[in-house]
């Protein structure tokens, strides 16, 4: 399985347009249903504020809603100390606590996470400045990403 993160959903909703890549929306619902692909809660509530129709579209696909379970909640705070975060003081450029429950779902799952934040080249001198792939690339943490293209391109699916 592999978890979804509203920024990967979104940039392809806007960048691959489900009237003009059929055959790539018609896959995705395809891995939605057998969960090969999966959402947390938190990354759908994300979608629906953001693009309604995008996250209607993945309600009639059976996405499959990770919970915010036990398990998760306790990843996500091991996490946010992790990365420094102290008294709800996330720093603007970083991971939100919604970031933190979606890394905290994959781990939990043992899934690869599909991204579309941007990658941090060069050291960042704050844990907290970090944005989910170099939260992700943490030793504490240990979770795989991937951005929508390289998930496309790891399929090795061909669309017509």
């Amino acid at each position: 399985m592999r978890v979804l993160d509203a920024s990967a959903i979104i940039y392809a909703w806007d960048n691959y347009p489900p009237a003009q890549f059929p055959g790539l929306w018609g896959w995705l619902a395809s891995e939605l249903k057998t969960h090969e692909l999966a959402m947390p809660v938190v990354a759908l509530e994300e979608v629906g504020h953001k693009l309604p129709e995008c996250a209607q579209w993945l309600k009639n696909a059976e996405a499959l809603k990770l919970p915010m379970s036990e398990a998760v909640v306790m990843t996500a705070m091991a996490i946010k100390q992790a990365i420094g975060v102290l008294n709800d003081q996330y720093h603007p450029k970083g991971v939100d606590e919604n970031d933190l429950f979606i890394i905290a779902a994959a781990k939990v799952h043992g899934a690869e996470l599909i991204t579309n934040e941007a990658r941090q080249f060069g050291a960042q001198a704050e844990a907290r400045k970090y944005k989910i792939p170099a939260v992700c690339d943490m030793p504490a943490v240990g979770v795989s990403s991937l951005n929508f293209l390289e998930y496309i391109q790891k399929s090795q699916q061909v669309f017509g």
